[in-house]
């Protein structure tokens, strides 16, 4: 498919991933006329219950995956962890938005970072670490603390551990079972931001306003905007975003999620990592924009234009994490309030079960 067409109304949108993110996908494709076929291998995915068409089967099952590349018109994914050879597979008999680049560099925390490096986007003091003795060595440089990340398969703090003062490196090194990695300076920031770019087909792109975010135990616990910072700051976030989506040819969503480190009153952003996908820091669009992330992204892989980004409203969403969902009925009284669940069938702790939008007129 060219750049410029269109997929008209019934096509079919497939989606590597059933979690709520596929969920929220493939809701959003149905109010624009699409279809959408979940392939995912977890026969209880929640994205299953709002698809035309689904597959349970694995990613390395090329004998499925050739099944679902003929069934569909476009395929994406709502996880940056689809398997490289999944993607390449698919490629070659439907397009894959994002591009494989994309998912290559955000697969590895390291490439991203040199990605940045490339691009002169500022990031934390780093090192490659792949042996003890690398590591070592990689803590006289950087200091401590430092934070010890796996290059891969990292996310809401998996494969990271933090060395203080005193801490043995050989017991870090091991809690992430001696895989290659990065070492991370400790960076004293203000807050947490995130950047969500749009980039269609033909290299049009728009970016929501600038989200604030605060994490407990490595969870996304909240996303509130308008974020607290200048209009200056706020502005080279958004166009840090525009520039990593076109160095990586991007189509669709991607999240840029930042840090702020203020120097005697002065804002300055470093950028932590990317997420190639529709991201947990933009739910709040559902109900402060016109077009929510979900659908954009939709629009961006169809080839259509772009909605608009503009926010209508304040909001602070608030994930419900494990029990958190059981005061649904509660949630669903509160005025100003907006709740979306995920219909996950357990209730796990530190398991995303839904979230609330908390909707107030603009300011700011």
């Amino acid at each position: 498919m060219t750049s410029d067409k269109m997929l008209p109304p019934g096509s079919t949108i497939g989606i590597l991933g059933g979690g709520q993110l596929g969920r929220m996908l493939a809701t959003a494709a149905a109010e624009l006329g699409f279809r959408c076929h979940i392939y995912c291998p977890d026969g209880e995915s929640p994205a299953f219950d709002v698809a035309a068409a689904r597959t349970t089967a694995a990613y390395e099952n090329q004998s499925a995956l050739a099944a679902f590349a003929g069934s569909v018109d476009v395929v994406t994914y709502e996880f940056e962890n689809v398997p490289a050879a999944t993607a390449a597979f698919l490629g070659d008999q439907v397009d894959v938005l994002p591009g494989p680049r994309a998912l290559a560099v955000s697969q590895d925390r390291l490439s991203e970072k040199e990605l940045m490096q490339s691009l002169d986007i500022p990031v934390a003091p780093f090192a490659r670490i792949d042996d003890l003795a690398g590591l070592e060595a990689a803590l006289g440089q950087l200091g401590r603390p430092s934070i010890l990340k796996t290059r891969r398969f990292g996310y809401d703090g998996k494969g990271q551990v933090a060395i203080r003062p005193g801490d043995d490196p050989a017991a870090a090194f091991e809690a992430i079972a001696g895989k290659p990695a990065v070492l991370e300076g400790f960076v004293t920031f203000a807050r947490e931001v995130s950047a969500l770019v749009v980039r269609g087909r033909n290299g049009e792109t728009a970016v929501y306003d600038i989200a604030e975010n605060v994490h407990r135990n490595h969870i996304l616990a909240t996303s509130t905007v308008p974020a607290q910072l200048s209009a200056t700051t706020a502005g080279a976030a958004r166009e840090i975003a525009t520039r990593v989506a076109d160095a990586l040819d991007y189509v669709g969503l991607l999240a840029v999620e930042m840090f702020v480190v203020e120097d005697a009153g002065v804002e300055r952003l470093l950028v932590n990592e990317i997420a190639p996908r529709v991201h947990n820091s933009g739910h709040w669009t559902q109900d402060g924009c016109i077009v929510s992330q979900f659908e954009n992204h939709i629009r961006a892989i169809a080839g259509w234009p772009l909605g608009s980004t503009e926010r209508h409203s304040n909001a602070v969403m608030t994930n419900l994490i494990g029990a958190e969902a059981d005061e649904w009925a509660t949630l669903a009284a509160e005025p100003g309030a907006r709740l979306h669940l995920y219909g996950k069938a357990e209730s796990r702790p530190g398991r995303k079960m839904g979230h609330v939008n908390r909707i107030s007129p603009r300011v700011g």
